[in-house]
């Protein structure tokens, strides 16, 4: 019989293989790194930086019903 594996099953799995291979754990702060950097400078480009960037998103959300 095939066991049926659950959300936090594999979320369990991936913590031990991150635990017994420290490669694992490298390649997923790069990886986290990597899409912080690439949100940052999307919103930056979106938005603006310091002030302006509060004020155009503000706006933003306001235009689409979120504030």
């Amino acid at each position: 019989m095939k066991t049926i594996l659950k959300d936090i099953d594999y979320v369990e799995i991936y913590a031990k293989a991150i635990k017994n291979n420290p490669k694992y754990f490298e390649q997923q702060k790069v990886l986290i790194e990597s899409q912080l950097k690439s949100s940052k400078e999307l919103f930056k480009k979106r938005f603006g930086a310091g002030k302006k960037f509060e004020f155009n998103a503000r706006k933003y959300l306001k235009n689409i019903g979120k504030l």
